[in-house]
């Protein structure tokens, strides 16, 4: 018979357990596309570092806004990521954790995120739903628009806008040039994702852009949206006056964008993954290091 010390353990054991599992749920790990974007911001914004508070509540509210994001487009997909091989594994479709559940963390993540913009000033705040409403609407775009990528694309946007306003409480012009370029960017590696899932999306009427335009024009199409990225980050420099070691970073993403579009081609899906999250990470972070680089050698 198991003592009563035992009792408060199990719970615990429990409740780590459905965190991981939300957590997977989520894909935490993929904050890391959108978050080097608006530290980059908050850097230019604040011609070096933000003060520690602000900061802090930028990486609150970025936390808070993905994680409400990614756990309603889990429950808006619930019915296709069940007939769908390769997302029927997850956790929710195998009721590992139940619906009830992921609506509780992803009510918690938004009211955490409404919070963080509070702190932060009141354009944050006033803005902050509108930010929500294109991040959970998301999640129905692709049954009605090919362009469903680039509302994706729109929501991690968002990002360098929202460091910005932190900073200093008003929309700039640089981190609009970086919103168009994140968004861009996102919207040609997630048509690459987008790759995998031809035949479904197919089946089941989805308006994805290989799915409806076929791979070949699909990948041709994400490697000009990445090269137009590549154009808007250079507007982004000169006018954010970035100097050397930004200019390192643009051609350490032209390298990963080589790599990603080298890897996939219609008739060889098997490096997706690898496209997907190496070649982005390097992109994330290797600009935020060269900007970084940049802001700290600034006199």
């Amino acid at each position: 018979m198991a003592s009563h010390a035992d009792i408060p353990e199990a719970r615990v054991a429990r409740g780590w357990r459905r965190a991981r599992l939300l957590l997977e749920l989520i894909k935490f790990e993929h904050t890391v596309f959108a978050l080097p974007f608006a530290l980059m911001s908050a850097l230019v914004a604040a011609h070096g570092w933000p003060r520690p508070w602000v900061l802090a509540w930028i990486l609150v509210a970025m936390v808070g806004a993905r994680s409400s994001a990614m756990a309603f487009n889990r429950l808006a997909d619930l019915d296709y990521d069940r007939r769908n091989p390769r997302t029927a594994a997850r956790a929710l479709p195998r009721g590992l954790v139940t619906p009830a559940q992921v609506w509780t963390f992803t009510v918690v993540s938004a009211a955490v995120f409404l919070l963080a913009a509070g702190m932060l000033n009141r354009l944050a705040l006033a803005l902050a739903p509108l930010a929500l409403a294109c991040l959970w609407g998301y999640s129905y775009s692709k049954r009605f628009t090919t362009w469903s990528h680039v509302w994706l694309g729109l929501c991690l946007g968002i990002a360098p806008v929202g460091a910005w306003v932190a900073v200093r409480a008003e929309i700039g012009f640089p981190s609009l040039l970086l919103a168009a370029a994140v968004t861009l960017w996102t919207a040609g590696f997630d048509i690459i994702y987008a790759s995998q899932d031809v035949a479904f999306d197919r089946a089941e009427g989805l308006y994805s852009a290989p799915a409806r335009l076929g791979l070949p024009f699909a990948l041709a199409l994400s490697a000009l949206l990445h090269a137009a990225m590549l154009g808007l980050l250079i507007w982004f420099g000169a006018v954010a006056h970035l100097g050397f070691y930004y200019r390192v970073g643009l051609v350490v993403v032209v390298i990963a964008f080589i790599y990603q579009h080298a890897i996939v081609r219609p008739g060889d899906l098997r490096r997706v993954n690898a496209a997907f999250f190496t070649a982005n990470g390097v992109v994330s972070l290797g600009l935020l290091v060269a900007t970084m680089l940049d802001a700290m050698s600034r006199p």
